[in-house]
């Protein structure tokens, strides 16, 4: 049992709390952020005399903040709420997470932090607990997962259009305005430097490297790629962080971050792609061949494991409604669990580039899914196949939507939602606490929307039936 009053069962020190305090004199306040299975962080801002506070004894939350749906509003059947009295257990800072925000006024700080048992032992149904248990179950095994995600978002003009959609922002710069698919278009990324500048100066501030930045494939959507990093912890830590960034650095500038999977039913949707490869303990990366081209077994029986689950493991990568509008040929989404070379059909990718850069691009996440659990479901997936050796079939070759014998994934979030909730593997991927409470989340949501008469209901029949 772990002593509350003197160690962090998360390994956070109050010598770094400390040390930040020394150093960032002008910080008054800090966000203290916990992710729920949303991906929402929800927390508290404290003072900057609590600060100290909080690393040496932790903070008490209600059991139930991690039993909320999109709304925020309880789901008993998550059995985190009334069952257990709502009652407190104790987050605690996550190591390293602790840097200052870009642009605050009065400047601010703010922390990650990770749920804990009063008697010190993780809170299962805490996501990032979730992927920690992953990574480490594959440390035992001598392997270690890098990995990094790409940020797909839509930038929009807070006033809708005359028919009531969504529109892309107008230029920060000038307030230009343009309706076109401006793809890689280098000079229209120009209108949004003001804005893209701050993004990079709050992303350098937390100890994120921000990368390379395209404008993507519909009016208002844009790219940014972050780099590579040894801990796959970390690397879901910088999604989570850059979403952050980016949608207060937006609100700034007055115009919206959108990180919807499609807002725009024309247009290609946001995905959340991630890159993964293998290290073992020398530090090799496993997947990579002896003679290029010709793929080694363990890169083949790891693209074997996350095309045999994934069809079971979408309500993960694609967790809400909208999500679902995403998944359409010739879109850039994946519609079958396929994998190829240099191939952005399909829904397993080994991209072209240096051989010992070998990796998986795992395509099939929405915008809007927790990289967390996306991370431990795609790190469980590599397990379940190099663990059973599994064949992934021949790569599809061409134009991945016209392939045929590539398996098939849930046709609606309603069938994710069961495929899901009777899956041993998500139990496996999740934990059984986590997978409970995630898949009773979809549950709730997936109710909620259906006994919403839209604003689609009254225009497809009102006058008509």
């Amino acid at each position: 049992m772990t002593d509350m009053n003197s160690s962090s069962p998360s390994g956070s020190t109050v010598a770094e709390a400390e040390a930040f305090l020394a150093a960032h004199p002008e910080i008054e306040a800090f966000d203290i952020i916990l992710h729920d299975a949303n991906g929402i962080g929800r927390g508290k801002i404290i003072r900057r005399h609590e600060l100290l506070s909080f690393y040496k004894s932790g903070r008490h939350l209600p059991i139930s903040i991690l039993g909320l749906d999109i709304c925020g509003e309880d789901v008993h059947e998550t059995g985190l709420i009334w069952d257990q009295g709502d009652g407190d257990l104790r987050a605690w800072p996550v190591p390293g997470t602790l840097v200052p925000l870009h642009g605050t006024n009065p400047p601010r700080g703010e922390v990650f932090m990770t749920m804990y048992t009063l008697e010190g032992e993780p809170m299962t149904s805490d996501p990032r607990h979730a992927l920690a248990r992953q990574v480490e179950a594959l440390a035992a095994e001598g392997l270690h997962p890098a990995g990094a995600f790409e940020l797909e978002f839509f930038l929009l003009d807070p006033e809708r259009d005359q028919y009531g959609k969504m529109q892309p922002a107008r230029d920060v710069l000038d307030r230009r305005s343009s309706r076109k698919t401006e793809v890689y278009s280098v000079d229209h990324l120009h209108g949004m430097l003001p804005l893209m500048s701050d993004i990079y100066a709050g992303a350098k501030a937390a100890g994120i490297k921000a990368e390379t930045l395209i404008s993507e494939y519909a009016p208002g959507q844009y790219e940014l790629t972050l780099h590579y990093r040894e801990d796959i912890l970390q690397a879901a830590d910088d999604l989570v962080r850059l979403k952050r960034i980016v949608r207060a650095q937006a609100r700034a500038h007055g115009v919206v971050a959108c990180f919807m999977a499609k807002p725009n039913e024309d247009y290609a949707g946001s995905g959340m792609h991630l890159h993964v490869s293998m290290l073992d303990d020398a530090g090799k990366n496993v997947f990579v061949e002896e003679v290029e081209g010709d793929w080694s077994e363990t890169i083949r029986h790891a693209i074997g494991g996350l095309k045999e689950t994934m069809g079971e493991s979408m309500l993960v990568f694609a967790p809400h409604a909208n999500s679902w509008r995403r998944f359409a040929s010739n879109s850039y989404a994946p519609v079958s669990p396929s994998w190829g070379v240099n191939n952005r059909s399909v829904a397993l990718r080994i991209p072209a580039g240096d051989i010992r850069a070998r990796r998986i691009e795992h395509r099939p996440s929405g915008v809007d899914a927790s990289p967390y659990l996306v991370a431990a479901t795609v790190l469980a997936g590599i397990r379940h196949g190099l663990q059973n050796r599994i064949d992934p079939g021949p790569e599809t070759t061409g134009n991945g939507y016209d392939a045929e014998g590539g398996g098939k994934i849930p046709a609606d979030w309603r069938e994710a939602i069961e495929a899901a909730k009777a899956s041993d593997f998500l139990k496996f991927a999740l934990g059984e606490d986590m997978h409970r409470t995630f898949t009773a989340i979809k549950a709730a949501e997936y109710a909620r929307v259906m006994r919403t008469v839209s604003e689609v209901d009254f225009d497809l029949y009102l006058h008509t039936v």
